[in-house]
């Protein structure tokens, strides 16, 4: 009997195992990002990411799915969500070609931001372009990924978008290093320190929604912070994060999805005049 119990044990333990380490695995992006591309109509473009592994079937099945459009009428504006609260500080970086984008990611403890009373850690920043979300059906040049993630493996991700203009500073401090590891493949390279807070928003005006990762496995209940304020970018530097996509369609964005059951709100400051 007390055999039978030991082997039961181990097998729950097992089992438990298994699962957290399933849920640890899903909630991150796919960092070899070989096996699928952005080719519509190809054999794993978009529409088919869902069907290449089992574990990515939301993003085929899912009812939450990101990007999406913000479009105006579906939008509830209200002050309730707060402002977004950053907590963030200068530390180590590497950068990595993960063969359709180029990663930053955050190795020293890179500051937090907090939603609903939750902390969330800033764990690697990443580029698509043209922008995967659209603002009233309108695509702009360039949308960047701020991942974070909380102690229980919860993802949250701030984006911002950009239009042609002037230099985005925050690539500026990049583009020495960019430029050799686009044609690198899979390769991680230290950067050395680098401040996030030198990534401008512009304006304490955001949407917010759940949704999900835009590259596989599609994992939902993503909490989503689309920053409204549209900034700048230089076509060389957007011409250099394209040269790092490695398929034929030279360019990074997923389709925007269909809404289902998002709920997208729009935190605007109590004084009208604020930005």
């Amino acid at each position: 009997m007390m055999k039978l119990r030991t082997q039961l044990l181990f097998c729950v333990f097992f089992l438990v195992i298994i699962a957290f380490s399933a849920s640890k695995i899903t909630c991150q992006e796919v960092e070899d990002e070989k096996e699928f591309t952005y080719v519509l109509g190809s054999e794993n473009g978009p529409e088919k990411w869902g069907e290449i592994h089992p574990e990515w079937a939301a993003c085929k099945s899912g009812e939450m799915q990101s990007p999406i459009d913000l479009i105006n009428e579906r939008v509830s504006v209200g002050t309730h969500l707060g402002k977004l609260k950053r907590s963030y500080k200068p530390t180590n970086t590497t950068i990595l070609n993960r063969g359709h984008d180029i990663m930053l990611r955050w190795v020293g403890g890179a500051g937090t931001i907090q939603i609903n009373n939750t902390e969330y850690e800033l764990k690697q920043c990443h580029w698509h372009s043209p922008s995967e979300h659209t603002f009233n059906g309108k695509r702009f040049a360039l949308e960047l990924h701020m991942v974070h993630e909380s102690a229980d493996k919860k993802v949250a991700v701030v984006g911002v978008t950009y239009k042609i203009g002037r230099p985005d500073t925050f690539l500026s401090e990049l583009m020495e290093h960019i430029g050799p590891i686009v044609f690198t493949d899979n390769e991680e390279r230290d950067v050395g320190v680098l401040d996030p807070r030198h990534i401008k928003m512009g304006s304490r005006k955001y949407y917010r929604y759940i949704g999900s990762l835009t590259v596989p496995p599609c994992t939902e209940n993503v909490v989503w912070t689309m920053v409204q304020k549209v900034r700048t970018v230089s076509r060389e530097q957007v011409r250099l994060l394209r040269a790092a996509v490695k398929d034929e369609s030279k360019t990074n964005a997923r389709p925007v999805q269909p809404i289902k059951k998002h709920s997208v709100h729009l935190y605007r400051p109590m004084d009208a005049g604020s930005n």
